[in-house]
């Protein structure tokens, strides 16, 4: 769950073209760079993410000694290539925004820079964290925006796509300014806090309400927050006003509430009202159930006296846009600008650079792609973080690629501080990637084909 991972996490086409580049002794320097071709409906932004796992992954890949006997069982593979695959390493150089940076459509993300065997390989690994970290990021950041000053929390482990995909949900949602998360191995591994509350069953299993409140109120003297809604929830709040002076004089606080179900916003101010009246007034109101940056816009604009959300499968699967339109395509090859035509799918050749300009009160006002010689026309977001194969600095802190999240979003435009979908930041590619782009066009035409 690092974002190491075999070599064989990887589509067949890459070994099959692997094996053509090593027949005919293809390795000559390729640049790659990942990016996103055009934004879904619903999305006026991204947050990069999923960088630290690439680096990992990239640092930590090789072929095991089982899986190339594997291989050479398939029969697909000569053996000659299956020798040459166990010296696999990844010894480029990787350019990337830092993560938690705004970006948007046509912006490299990351650029890799290696021999082409070895840019080649790394492709379908490289995307999958990329693609979904970034995915999951983006999703979480909109709630953030939506309720600033609210309690988040990623409640989306259990109907997120496995294991790894309910990990790397909860890092990503963090690190785009949810407040924690209920995976508790996001808690060991990231750092991440930690929130939780009680189940259905636990009430269930009890033959009172007032019973089950008072065990969990024992058994979590500190976080003693109380799911109300298994049976009535306006008569589940009296029960906990009448609980509170028990607990009070054993030393017990309750901390808060969840709601869970049913009309959020009228529960939520006949709850608050219950417990205001019983003296209750610092007692929490928690919400959850199938909600998202819409429902919370929703919900505070109603004037819903809730204090917290936990959002779990609509964040964790980003319900929907559940997919970026994202690629890893060759830049350069052997020193020449290589370009794809494809209708509707064409690239900008070349290494290229994103700079970013700002208006006199510090918000984003414009990017300018180019390539990575031109002039700078601002702040420039793509930076070295590996070269050789090797990391250039320690992993950044999740605290700091959080601040730095939290500052871009306050930079954003302010329509892109709502869920707007008609505002366009405007990206321009430069004069000079314009340029390379027809060169390429034109050695393309030009080149003889071998017969």
């Amino acid at each position: 769950m690092n974002g190491a991972s075999p070599l064989l996490l990887t589509d067949l086409y890459q070994l099959a073209m692997l094996q053509g580049y090593f027949e005919r002794g293809m390795h000559e320097t390729a640049v790659f760079e990942f990016f996103v071709r055009k934004l879904r409906p619903g999305r006026g932004f991204l947050l990069a993410a999923g960088l630290e796992q690439v680096l990992d992954f990239l640092e930590q890949a090789r072929f095991a000694p089982q899986e190339l006997e594997w291989l050479r069982a398939t029969g697909r593979f000569s053996d000659a290539f299956i020798a040459w695959l166990a010296d696999w390493r990844f010894e480029g150089d990787v350019h990337a925004m830092p993560e938690g940076t705004v970006c948007f459509a046509d912006e490299p993300l990351l650029r890799v820079t290696a021999p082409l065997p070895q840019a080649q390989l790394i492709e379908t690994r490289l995307i999958n964290l990329l693609h979904f970290q970034t995915l999951i990021a983006s999703k979480a950041a909109r709630s953030v925006l939506a309720a600033p000053d609210k309690l988040l929390v990623d409640f989306g482990l259990r109907r997120a796509h496995g294991a790894e995909a309910g990990l790397l949900a909860a890092r990503a949602a963090y690190l785009a300014g949810f407040s924690g998360t209920a995976t508790v191995e996001a808690g060991m591994r990231f750092g991440i806090p930690l929130f939780g509350t009680m189940a259905h069953s636990f009430v269930q299993a009890h033959d009172s309400e007032t019973a089950a409140f008072r065990n969990f109120a024992h058994a979590q003297r500190d976080n003693t927050v109380l799911l109300l809604d298994t049976y009535d929830t306006e008569a589940a709040a009296h029960k906990v006003v009448a609980l509170a002076p028990e607990l009070a004089a054993q030393g017990i606080a309750i901390k808060g509430v969840r709601l869970d179900s049913g009309d959020l916003d009228t529960l939520a101010r006949r709850v608050r009202r219950i417990l205001d009246d019983g003296g209750l007034r610092t007692v929490t109101v928690f919400a959850s159930g199938d909600l998202d940056e819409y429902r919370l816009r929703d919900l505070l604009a109603q004037g819903a006296p809730i204090d917290g959300f936990g959002i779990g499968s609509r964040l964790d699967t980003s319900a929907d846009v559940p997919f970026l339109d994202c690629v890893y395509k060759l830049q350069e090859y052997a020193g020449k600008p290589r370009r794809k035509r494809s209708v509707g799918k064409a690239t900008w050749p070349g290494r290229k650079q994103v700079w970013r300009c700002h208006d006199g009160q510090g918000r984003m006002a414009g990017d300018v792609v180019g390539l990575e010689g031109d002039v700078p026309t601002g702040e420039a977001l793509l930076v070295p973080v590996m070269r050789g194969g090797r990391r250039l600095a320690a992993p950044v802190p999740l605290s700091d690629i959080r601040r730095h999240a939290s500052d871009g979003l306050a930079q954003l435009p302010v329509p892109l501080h709502g869920l707007q979908e008609s505002f366009d930041y405007p990206v321009e590619i430069s004069v000079a990637l314009h340029e390379l782009a027809h060169l390429a066009d034109v050695q393309m035409l030009q080149a003889p084909d071998e017969s």
